[in-house]
């Protein structure tokens, strides 16, 4: 991200400074509460599945045996969507890049960890998935969020490799979890 692109709005710089001071304590992930998205394509260590349909998507995440569903079928988004962690997504093809619009989040989830950036219901989250050749998938994602930012900004999430041989295990977040009394307090 360009650092002139990423303009926070007042109250979003603040809660993104008392994120920081808090030690990344009241984060949803360290409670075993989903990712939101992108952030849920950032983390290298758990492999995700796509599956792909005439009319859908579905994107299969290996962490907290999270899904997205993204209709191919032209469909727009719901304005009345039930708010949720991952957001309601439609997709299409731009020459041989799969192109998928996300709103009717939570606003619960942060964008990303290192930086605890905010995001609220507002949230607009466009991704283009494009395969640099056969073993390589790289993500982009431009994030509008006029409540927390001045306008839209684009980031590259990463990189992704090809793992043929991987299967998608159960991963269960809260299962032998032991940093929960270790945090900070909320």
């Amino acid at each position: 991200v360009c650092s002139s692109d990423l303009v926070m709005l007042p109250w979003a710089r603040d809660e993104r400074q008392r994120r920081i001071d808090n030690q990344h304590g009241d984060d949803p992930l360290a409670h075993c509460l989903p990712h939101g998205v992108p952030r849920i394509n950032t983390n290298g260590l758990f492999p995700f599945k796509i599956v792909q349909t005439r009319g859908l998507v579905v994107i299969l995440y290996e962490q907290m045996g999270l899904f997205r569903q993204v209709f191919m079928d032209g469909r727009k988004v719901a304005s009345d969507a039930n708010p949720t962690w991952l957001g309601y997504s439609t997709g299409r093809w731009d020459g041989d890049t799969l192109v998928v619009e996300t709103s009717g989040f939570n606003g619960k989830a942060w964008l990303d960890t290192q930086n605890s950036r905010p995001a609220t219901d507002a949230l607009r989250v466009t991704e283009r998935f494009r395969r640099k050749n056969v073993g390589t998938l790289e993500i982009t994602a431009t994030i509008d969020d006029s409540k927390t930012y001045a306008k839209p900004w684009t980031t590259s999430l990463q990189t992704f490799h090809l793992q043929p041989q991987t299967d998608i295990l159960e991963f269960v977040c809260s299962e032998n979890e032991k940093d929960a009394p270790h945090m900070p307090a909320r």
